[in-house]
């Protein structure tokens, strides 16, 4: 059987980590480095470069166990943020399925990402359909 990388990748509030949990339970996401001891997410811009490596290093280490499917869920707007993840999924041998969330379903921003960075994200959300 292959080894599989699932990219769950949208907007703040589509619904990428709900869909994730559906898929797998070795899910790799970087909004998880950003809560707190006692379970409360703390949106931090300054933060994001630290949580996307921490989640990149994650994601790894599922690999190098062979794990699969290892479930990536991040917003991940632009083609050279899912090349990374694409690397290493050639390094160790995974093959890679992309999913783009879409709200169609209501759904909120909980986690307080204010409106200029979504609206910035979306201006610059790359879909690559061939």
């Amino acid at each position: 059987m292959e080894k599989v990388l699932i990219i769950v990748r949208g907007l703040p509030g589509s619904g990428k980590t709900t869909f994730a949990k559906m898929l797998g339970k070795a899910i790799c996401c970087a909004d998880d480095y950003l809560v707190t001891i006692d379970g409360n997410y703390e949106w931090a811009g300054s933060k994001l470069r630290k949580a996307h490596n921490w989640c990149y290093r994650k994601c790894e280490l599922f690999m190098k166990k062979d794990i699969s499917p290892v479930i990536v869920a991040n917003t991940l707007p632009k083609e050279k943020d899912l090349k990374e993840y694409f690397n290493l999924a050639e390094l160790y041998g995974y093959v890679v399925f992309t999913i783009v969330m879409e709200n169609r379903h209501g759904g909120k921003n909980v986690h307080e990402v204010p409106d200029e960075n979504i609206e910035k994200m979306k201006k610059s959300f790359n879909i690559k359909l061939i």
